[in-house]
């Protein structure tokens, strides 16, 4: 199967900042996605990861200096500024984007910068007020107008204890994002902008509703016990936040998680299968409904007032009853069912199997089956391996990826089943 950037060559710029650890995982999404990629690291950048790392990982030389006699007796930095499909910079500081905003060319990364009308891709990353300050508000207007596409940067804790807009995008989220440039949108000067979360070509589902469930739910035995399942909400908070970032007004109806809530979603804590279905009617309509959430499919037929006490007598057998099928219910509805309804499917046997019965039982129009067995690792971890079954009996496995990837790839595939 060929991949999204197969023989795609990419020339990476990792700008001297604390988030350029992170370009090391950008340099494997992108092989992983069939990219070439050549690192060019500053002399800061330097400071925080060594050439040997970035080359070890790329499987090419990196690049750093501008005065190289071997490289420069062929002019290398015109080489380099040509010799590719696009250039990605990435963690783009705040000084590295003023000198790309004035033209300088004081290293070999501001020199190709300039040499280059190559498709330029930056990935913010600096302190909160680095970023507000109006000298980058001005370069980042600039580099705009140049027709440099920007992705992020994203809310979240900074190295210096602070939190605000500034922290690096997520080395998938910049993946996607060239994925995004190399495959076109572009506008009259030949580039076209990818603007964070603005531009229709990095937001597909902007002006869209998402509703997404999440989590476990807990049904009281009694004050004190509950039944329950190992789900994380992991899964189900990645396909939020890849909404979000998609553009879309997006809810998320959470069981009990100790995870954060993403950035940008609306969110709705509940703690009963019963509360979750009331969240969610009350939450409709909505475009898309991705029903994440492990649902207890039985709750105590009655639950305790005070703390069920061990007394040597024989326990009192425990009576369960059905939970709603939140799933089926929504996908039931005919004035207010969402466009596009997808349902999971968490099984430890049979999973294609037992993944075709549940979407005819349910009547949702995708759903996302995976193993969830001990030998599978998945229910609460961070990995994930999924496979999409249509109403039509299709069936598209993908790789085992993290949980994060898998939401933003889910969230792709939703917004191209949406009608225009």
């Amino acid at each position: 199967m060929t991949r999204p950037l197969q023989n795609r060559r990419i020339l990476l710029v990792i700008g001297g900042g604390i988030a350029a650890y992170k370009a090391l995982d950008l340099i494997r999404r992108l092989r992983e996605r069939g990219a070439q990629v050549r690192p060019l690291l500053t002399k800061g950048a330097q400071e925080f990861v060594t050439p040997l790392a970035a080359a070890a990982l790329a499987g090419e030389r990196a690049h750093t200096d501008l005065f190289d006699r071997a490289e420069e007796a062929d002019i290398g930095h015109i080489k380099l500024a040509r010799d590719a499909d696009a250039i990605v910079v990435a963690p783009a500081t705040a000084s590295l984007m003023a000198r790309m905003a004035t033209g300088e060319a004081s290293d070999l990364a501001a020199t190709v910068l300039l040499a280059t009308t190559l498709p330029i891709l930056i990935a913010p990353a600096m302190n909160v007020r680095m970023w507000q300050h109006p000298a980058t508000r001005r370069n980042l207007a600039t580099l705009k107008g140049d027709g440099v596409r920007v992705v992020g940067p994203n809310d979240g804790a900074m190295a210096e204890a602070e939190f605000g807009p500034g922290r690096l995008a997520e080395p998938a989220e910049i993946a996607d994002a060239v994925e995004a440039m190399l495959a076109g949108g572009e506008t009259a000067n030949g580039f076209g902008f990818l603007a964070g979360r603005s531009s229709p070509t990095a937001a597909p589902l902007t002006g869209r509703r998402v509703l997404v469930t999440s989590g476990p739910t807990h049904e009281p035995i009694d004050p004190v016990r509950y039944l329950a399942n190992r789900s994380s909400g992991r899964q189900g908070h990645a396909i939020a936040a890849a909404a979000a970032a998609a553009g879309a007004d997006v809810t998320l109806v959470s069981g009990p998680v100790q995870i954060p809530d993403p950035t940008g979603v609306r969110v709705i804590r509940v703690e009963t299968a019963r509360a979750m279905l009331a969240a969610v009617e009350e939450t409709l309509p909505a475009d898309i409904a991705v029903f994440t959430a492990a649902v207890g499919d039985w709750r105590p037929a009655t639950v305790g007032a005070g703390k069920i006490k061990k007394d040597g007598a024989e326990p009192a057998p425990l009576v369960l009853v059905e939970n709603p099928d939140i799933l089926a219910t929504v996908a039931a509805r005919t004035s207010d069912r969402p466009t596009l309804v997808v349902g999971f499917a968490a099984e430890t046997d049979d999973v294609l199997a037992n993944a075709h019965r549940k979407i005819a039982r349910k009547g949702c129009d995708l759903l996302v089956a995976n193993d969830v067995s001990a030998a599978g690792g998945v229910m609460g971890g961070r990995d994930n391996t999924v496979h999409l079954v249509g109403r039509d009996g299709s069936v598209e496995t993908w790789p085992t990826l993290d949980k994060d990837e898998v939401g933003r790839r889910l969230v792709t595939r939703f917004a191209a089943l949406l009608p225009a």
